[in-house]
């Protein structure tokens, strides 16, 4: 995403300071991380604030679930209870959307995360955040499509029912009211 805004001093404080709050009471989501750390890298890559505002602004309620040590980087996910609410009734993605007739919805999965500057869960990442908690207990989440489905029309979705997590599949241009997405921010 190219020229993303930047958050004023003032609202990047603020959201520090709900990040911070969220992670001291959700320790299991990043046992051995240190806040500071986390911190200190946030403040050095201010560009990176932006994204994880709309993360919060939609409702995701991001948290750290992960240290890439390769990359250096802390991985930030959506964590809200159920998929988020400023992310639902959402196509899988732009073609999906330019297929449907009527009824349009109002944006695509794929392209929501690219406005807001992350990447959508694959199975496996949809399938590791759900070992530090239950999410989507009534909502379900597009997750990134093997190309080999999409070229085919098709499109997946996970949720957690019966204590289980299920992988399913549905046409790319169909979108419900209780299906959105989770993303991943890498910084």
């Amino acid at each position: 995403m190219k020229n993303k805004p930047r958050l004023s001093s003032e609202q990047q404080e603020e959201l520090i300071k709900i990040l911070k709050t969220r992670f001291e009471k959700n320790p299991k989501r990043h046992e051995n991380i240190q806040w500071e750390d986390v911190q200190k890298k946030l403040e050095s890559n201010p560009e990176k604030l932006w994204s994880l505002n709309e993360m919060e602004r939609t409702d995701g309620e991001p948290d750290v679930v992960g240290y890439d040590k390769k990359t250096d980087e802390y991985h930030f996910a959506d964590c809200s209870a159920e998929s988020p609410k400023g992310r639902r009734s959402l196509c899988y993605d732009r073609d999906a959307l330019k297929s449907r007739k009527e009824h349009k919805p109002v944006n695509s999965a794929i392209d929501l995360a690219n406005e807001i500057g992350i990447e959508i869960l694959n199975e496996e990442q949809y399938r590791e955040l759900q070992t530090l908690g239950n999410f989507d207990l009534k909502t379900s989440s597009w997750v990134k499509t093997p190309e080999e489905i999409r070229k085919l029309g098709g499109a997946i979705f996970c949720d957690r029912r019966y204590n289980n997590v299920f992988l399913y599949h549905n046409g790319a241009e169909s979108y419900y009211a209780a299906r959105g997405f989770r993303g991943v921010l890498k910084v």
